[in-house]
C-alpha cells in the first residue's frame, strides 16, 4: 500500500457509536501523532455528522502530544444546526484524556462578493528539484534528522522553492517567509470532502518551522522544542489536493516562547483556496 492510500484510509474514520469515532496512527516510528493527522481526523469526524454544507472554517487547540501506538477517539457534539451554519465541537482522546479539541463551522453553498490577495510570484514546481533530487543532493554536513525525514516514505510530495531551507545556516537569521508547493504523492478520489481533509493534513507541514527563520534556526534542531499549540484553517473555493498548491508562509511575531505564523495556500492558477494560522511553542531546551 502507498503512503497516500494508507493516510486515506486512516482519514476513513471507523464509526463505534452516535457521533463517536475512532482513528489511527501510521506506524512509521513517530514519537508522537503529527498534529496534521488529528486535525484531519477531527476535521473528518466533524463533518460526518453534517449533511448538507460543507466547512468553511475550523480552529483546534493541541493539549497533550498523541500516541501513536494506540487509537485516538473523536466525540462530536452537535452544537448547533442553522438554516445556512452549523457548528460542532470535536475532543479527541486518548488514555481517557482530551489530547485536542476543535470547533468547526459549516456552511450552505452560497454566491456573494469575492476578492482575494494575488499569489506571489515563484518559481513553478516543475522547474524545482524533486524529493528524490533533494535528497541526493544532501552533503555529509546535512543533519541526520533531515535526512531520517526524507528517507521514509510520504503521503504528501513538498518542493519547496528555496531548497536552502533544508541546509545549515549557521544561525544566520532571515526574514520570516517561505514558500513550498504542496500535493497528495498519488491520485485521490473525487470526493471534496477527501480533498478538504488532506489539505488539513498537510497545513501544518513547515508552517510553524517559519518562524524560526527569522532567528537562523530549523525545527530539525535537537535543542529546540517545537510544538504546535493552536491551528486556524478557512476553506475559500474549490480545490485538489492531488494538484500542486503553493503554501506562502510568514510569521509576524515570536515572543514568549511562542511563535505566531500565517499561511495562504493557491492553486496552480493562482486561485487562493483556503488561510492558515498557527501558533506554537518554540522554546530552546
Amino acid at each position: 500500500m502507498s503512503a497516500i492510500d494508507d493516510l486515506l484510509a486512516i482519514l476513513d474514520l471507523e464509526q463505534i457509536e452516535h457521533n463517536i469515532y475512532r482513528g489511527r496512527s501510521p506506524q512509521v516510528g513517530w514519537q508522537r501523532v503529527f498534529g496534521g493527522l488529528v486535525i484531519s481526523q477531527a476535521l473528518v469526524a466533524a463533518a460526518r455528522t453534517v449533511d448538507d454544507r460543507p466547512p468553511h472554517s475550523l480552529h483546534g487547540y493541541f493539549i497533550l502530544p498523541g500516541d501513536p501506538s494506540v487509537p485516538i477517539v473523536y466525540e462530536v457534539d452537535r452544537i448547533r444546526d442553522g438554516k445556512s451554519f452549523a457548528t460542532r465541537n470535536c475532543v479527541a482522546i486518548q488514555h481517557g484524556r482530551a489530547i485536542f479539541s476543535l470547533s468547526a463551522s459549516f456552511q450552505i453553498d452560497e454566491a456573494g462578493l469575492e476578492h482575494a490577495i494575488d499569489m506571489p510570484q515563484v518559481t513553478p514546481p516543475e522547474d524545482l528539484p524533486s524529493e528524490a533530487e533533494l535528497k541526493a543532493s544532501f552533503t555529509d554536513a546535512t543533519p541526520e534528522p533531515i535526512r531520517r525525514f526524507f528517507d521514509q516514505p510520504r503521503p504528501i510530495e513538498s518542493r519547496p522553492v528555496d531548497p536552502r531551507r533544508y541546509a545549515p545556516r549557521a544561525g544566520v537569521p532571515g526574514e520570516p517567509v517561505q514558500y513550498v508547493w504542496f500535493r497528495a504523492s498519488g491520485a485521490l478520489p473525487d470526493d471534496p470532502a477527501v480533498h478538504r481533509a488532506v489539505l488539513a493534513y498537510l497545513s501544518d507541514m513547515t508552517l510553524l518551522d517559519t518562524a524560526l527563520i527569522a532567528h537562523g534556526r530549523s525545527a530539525f534542531q535537537s535543542d529546540l522544542q517545537v510544538a504546535s499549540l493552536d491551528h486556524a484553517l478557512w476553506f475559500h473555493r474549490p480545490f485538489r489536493a492531488d494538484d500542486w498548491l503553493l503554501y506562502a508562509q510568514d510569521s509576524p511575531s515570536s515572543s514568549g516562547a511562542r511563535g505566531l505564523t500565517r499561511g495562504s495556500i493557491y492553486t496552480r492558477d493562482g486561485r487562493l483556496v483556503a488561510s492558515v494560522a498557527q501558533e506554537g511553542l518554540i522554546r530552546p531546551r
